[in-house]
């Protein structure tokens, strides 16, 4: 038969259908913490859904009947099942809870009943099917007989809807009076478009009309389900009042139950629908590299300022010529310049703090002056630009996400930045080479200065007391003492002039080297703080994107 056929070739396979579920659990899982909860319900249901029809017997198919107040379904189920089991009534609701029917035992279906929620006196169980009649043919069919859809209670309602939900196949059972309701189209058969392979819809009651009537009135209902998206959906025209005209129903449901794949389509077909639904949060690969290569150093230059790196670098030349003047100056004058406290000194940065022997716990705050407002905005608008550069191509759903991520550390921001300026080393610890030499060099000079002068203090001592005058020798026409003693003062004062320039160069190469070190610092700063956070993001969206691939690829 056609319908059987047309089973076979949508056959699914279990172990591809398990990689799929493995896979939308997985994106679950990295997804479920960035995501809005109320876009991931159906995915969260699907999911606990399949574990548990998987761990239930697959060698029954469940199929419901589900239709409109006087539709004749519990009429149908009863006929179905060739002994009166479900209430017929005239009043509504005719069908408060669902009715179960197996054929076969009933004790291996009782746990899928329990699951599919059916109260055990509402199970029924077709012991002739153990008895090899026709009814051997169904063993393993468990029929429902659900409440109607459009029941004036909300409980009944609600039930349908569950339980629509669990089974593994739907037989929609339809009048020829009300086969075209709104209701019936645009709130359920509409909303089962993806599950074509495991829907039947059936026109019962057509033994009130004509053969002429019940063909057209079987093509403009087919022509609804196309417009539904149930294309290719068996249309089938039933009487439960003759069992001749059940016979097509029957061998579709003989079918379904050989074949033993209802259940797997069903559960593929709401991996499809769910697949396609979680598709618009999911587009293309997150471009990670933009991050870096575009915001991160506009960060830092927000950062460095909101740290004081421009003031700590000045205060780094600074201090470099502070100790450079120490070291080098004329030896008399430098005791003075020791009283003038040193640059970074005063901000608390003389040494910079030793990570590997200090926990970072007890780094002592430095001076450096807090960041002003126009910095912290500037801050502010760099972190967002982050957030906002990293979701660019990205759904809008992933928004929030990096928004908070880029902002979730901003609060440990400035005692971070201060840290790092703490154990930033500024290249002032060792003293170039050179500053000793020129010191002993001065002192050497000083010594000569001095010489001189204690060789003219003595000779002029000699002269006032009367006694016989130093032979003072000579250079040229000046005397040795006074050249010694001019040499030394001249010598000291050319050698300082001399290495102004060259220590005003090297306290702009300490600028240089302290604000690259100092901006270093401020980066990884930045890195761990704003960038790894939403690179964290980034990560689970390029793992969310891989699940789903998986998920609507097999």
């Amino acid at each position: 038969m056609n319908l059987v056929q047309k089973e076979r070739n949508d056959s699914v396979d279990a172990d591809s259908l398990t990689r799929r579920l493995e896979a939308l659990a997985r994106f679950l899982r990295v997804a479920d913490p960035y995501l809005p909860d109320g876009e991931l319900v159906a995915a969260h249901t699907l999911v606990e859904r399949a574990s548990g029809r998987l761990t239930l017997s697959l060698d029954h198919t469940v199929v419901a009947l589900a239709g409109s107040t006087g539709s004749g379904k519990s009429s149908l189920f009863n006929a179905l099942a060739r002994f009166k089991l479900s209430p017929v009534g005239v009043r509504r609701p005719t069908t408060g809870t669902a009715h179960a029917v197996v054929w076969g035992p009933l004790e291996p279906a009782n746990r899928l009943l329990d699951w599919v929620g059916v109260l055990p006196r509402q199970r029924f169980v077709r012991e002739s099917a153990l008895d090899g009649d026709d009814e051997a043919s169904l063993r393993g069919l468990v029929l429902l007989d659900l409440p109607d859809f459009d029941s004036i209670e909300r409980a009944h309602q609600l039930e349908v809807d569950r339980l629509l939900g669990l089974v593994d196949q739907i037989v929609w059972v339809v009048d020829p009076q009300k086969y075209g309701d709104r209701v019936l189209h645009q709130a359920y058969l509409s909303q089962f478009a993806s599950h074509a392979g495991v829907t039947i819809v059936v026109l019962n009651q057509a033994d009130r009309l004509s053969p002429g009537d019940t063909e057209v009135v079987l093509a403009d209902l087919t022509r609804l389900l196309t417009e539904d998206g149930l294309t290719g959906t068996p249309v089938i025209a039933t009487s439960a009042k003759q069992p001749g005209m059940l016979s097509e129903l029957r061998t579709a449901l003989e079918g379904t139950v050989a074949n033993r794949q209802a259940a797997l389509r069903r559960l593929s077909a709401d991996l499809d629908l769910v697949g396609e639904e979680l598709g618009s949060m999911i587009g293309p690969p997150a471009a990670e590299d933009e991050v870096d290569r575009t915001t991160v150093r506009q960060l830092c230059d927000a950062l460095a300022d909101s740290a004081g790196v421009p003031a700590v670098a000045d205060s780094t030349a600074g201090s470099y010529r502070h100790r450079a003047a120490a070291a080098t100056g004329w030896p008399l004058v430098r005791g003075l310049r020791k009283l003038r406290p040193d640059p970074l000194r005063r901000l608390h940065l003389a040494e910079p703090i030793k990570t590997d022997s200090v926990s970072t716990d007890v780094v002592p705050r430095t001076s450096v002056p807090e960041a002003d407002a126009a910095q912290k905005s500037a801050v502010g608008l760099s972190v967002r630009a982050v957030a906002s550069r990293a979701a660019a191509p990205l759904p809008e759903v992933w928004s929030p996400a990096l928004n908070s991520a880029a902002r979730s550390k901003a609060a440990d921001l400035p005692d971070a930045l201060d840290r790092a300026v703490a154990q930033t080393d500024l290249g002032l610890e060792k003293p170039p080479v050179w500053w000793r030499v020129v010191g002993i060099l001065q002192w050497v000079l000083l010594a000569t200065a001095a010489a001189g002068l204690g060789w003219l203090i003595l000779g002029y001592a000699l002269s006032a007391l009367g006694l016989p005058e130093l032979d003072n020798p000579e250079v040229g026409v000046v005397p040795l003492p006074t050249l010694l003693l001019l040499a030394g003062l001249a010598g000291g004062l050319l050698l300082w002039l001399i290495l102004k320039p060259v220590i005003e160069a090297g306290a702009r190469r300490a600028r240089r080297r302290a604000e690259q070190r100092l901006r270093a610092s401020v980066t990884e700063v930045g890195r761990a703080h704003v960038v790894a956070p939403v690179r964290e993001v980034l990560n689970a969206y390029a793992q969310a994107r891989e699940a789903l691939s998986v998920v609507r690829s097999e």
